[in-house]
This record gives C-alpha cells, sequence and structure tokens, in this order.
C-alpha cells in the first residue's frame, strides 16, 4: 500500500514538471527549439544539448520541453471535449424516454465497437491534419466512453433517496436534475477524464507519428518521435527522449487518475 501511495505521489510531481514545461517552456530550456544549425547536427547528448540534436541541429531537449504544451495541450482539450460532450448526452440519455435514449445509445454502442485509435484515425483523416483536427478526431474517439458512464450514473441518481426528497418537498424536476443528479455525474466523468488524458495524448503522439498531425517544424512529441526513425541506429536520443515524455506522461497520468478513482469508489462504499 505504502509503495502505491509512493508512485501516486512521483507520478503526480512529474505531471506538475510536465504542467510547468507546457506553461512556461522558455524557463526550463534556452535554445530555440526551431532554430536549425547543421553544424551541430546529431550530436550525442551533452552539457550543452542534454538530449543531443537532431538531424536540422536543433536542440532536442528544447524541442521535448517545447512539445509539452502542443502534446499535452492537445490531449487535454480532447479529453475536456469529450468529457463535456458525455455530460451532455450521457446526462439527456438517462433521463429522456425510451426511444431516444435507444437510439442514441446505439449510436455509442457502434462507436464503442471499434478501437478509439482507429475511430480517431478515420475522422482525422476525413478532416485532414492540424491541431485541431486531432483534437476534434480524438474527442469523437473517446467521448462514447464518458456518455456511456454518464447515462449509467444519471439513471443511478435520479432513483436515490436525495433526489426523490427533494422532489418531495416541492422542487421542480429540472431544479432537482440540475442541483442533485447532474453533479454526481460530472464527479464520475472528473475521475474517468483523469485517465482518459493519458489515453488522448497517446492517441494525439500515434496520429502525429503517422504525419496526420501538426507538420514540420512544430516541436510535438510524435512528430519527433516520427522524425528519428530513420537514424534511430545512428542517433537513438532523437526519437527516444520524446518517446519517454510519451511513456511517463501517460502511465503518470494513469496512476494519478487510478488512485483518485480508487479514493472516489471508496467514499461512496
Amino acid at each position: 500500500m505504502r509503495a502505491r501511495v509512493i508512485g501516486a505521489w512521483v507520478a503526480g510531481a512529474f505531471l506538475v514538471t510536465i504542467a510547468l514545461a507546457a506553461a512556461f517552456p522558455g524557463v526550463l530550456a534556452q535554445h530555440d527549439p526551431i532554430q536549425t544549425d547543421v553544424a551541430s547536427a546529431l550530436l550525442p547528448p551533452n552539457a550543452e544539448h542534454p538530449f543531443g540534436t537532431d538531424q536540422s541541429g536543433r536542440d532536442v531537449f528544447s524541442r521535448v520541453v517545447h512539445g509539452a504544451g502542443s502534446s499535452v495541450g492537445i490531449g487535454l482539450l480532447a479529453t475536456s471535449l469529450a468529457l463535456i460532450a458525455g455530460l451532455v448526452v450521457g446526462s439527456a440519455s438517462g433521463a429522456a424516454p425510451r426511444a431516444v435514449d435507444a437510439v442514441l445509445m446505439r449510436v455509442t454502442d457502434i462507436l464503442l465497437a471499434f478501437p478509439e485509435f482507429l475511430v480517431a484515425l478515420v475522422v482525422v483523416a476525413l478532416l485532414g491534419p492540424g491541431h485541431t483536427n486531432v483534437a476534434i478526431a480524438v474527442t469523437i474517439a473517446a467521448a462514447p466512453v464518458y456518455v456511456r458512464l454518464a447515462r449509467t450514473r444519471t439513471r443511478t441518481l435520479r432513483l436515490a433517496e436525495h433526489v426523490e426528497a427533494a422532489r418531495i418537498v416541492g422542487v421542480s424536476p429540472f431544479r432537482a436534475f440540475t442541483r442533485h443528479v447532474v453533479p454526481g455525474v460530472l464527479g464520475s466523468l472528473s475521475v474517468l477524464a483523469m485517465i482518459g488524458v493519458g489515453s488522448s495524448i497517446l492517441a494525439a503522439a500515434g496520429l502525429s507519428f503517422l504525419g496526420l498531425g501538426p507538420a514540420e517544424p512544430s516541436p510535438e512529441w510524435g512528430l519527433m518521435l516520427a522524425g528519428g526513425r530513420n537514424v534511430l541506429g545512428q542517433a537513438w536520443w532523437i526519437s527516444v527522449f520524446p518517446g519517454m515524455a510519451i511513456t511517463l506522461t501517460v502511465i503518470s497520468a494513469t496512476v494519478v487518475g487510478r488512485t483518485l478513482r480508487e479514493r472516489a469508489e471508496g467514499r461512496r462504499s
């Protein structure tokens, strides 16, 4: 148990570091992430360039630090939009007549039948590459999970004793729903979203790796990972360090999210 608590704190500390990198990249990295220097191309990690340089002589450490804003930003945006969509559609489905609920759930089930990354891949292929389109694609892919959970929690909370008591004392159905049901649904979705951030970051990085995300010379983790694959044997650091950033961020978000979920479930039990 103690090891799990320590792991959660370490994961939280790493996420704070990533958040600082995303918010204040210039404080942590002194080199320009876009400026090229052919004379310094493919330098291994050293005192001046801790993560080495890439084929164009750009500092990999600076690109990883500046890439946090893009990669984490896309993940946070997509997760936030998916949470909002799940709250609205899922709550509406849980409170709607049976026919409307059936239609909404069948559409949700169809999307859930496919892997999230495949759905995101199809959507971004239709919309075209770019930050915004990747965020939209990942949102559409992630939203069905939130819709399903919101619908389940809505149907449960509508029958809760405190909601029934509010109706008995004269509170209107709509007011009882917004004051006593929606906050409970939002709490459950927020815990799930913490885990979902990691999945969204991974999906966005995967799309960028395939060339469907931001274009060069943008410092984005998935794009950097793809940029070093052809020289992996000669300059491993170009791909390894952004890959480590993706991996550690996803793991940390998942650990923190699962810890919060366990505590939330413990409070409800």
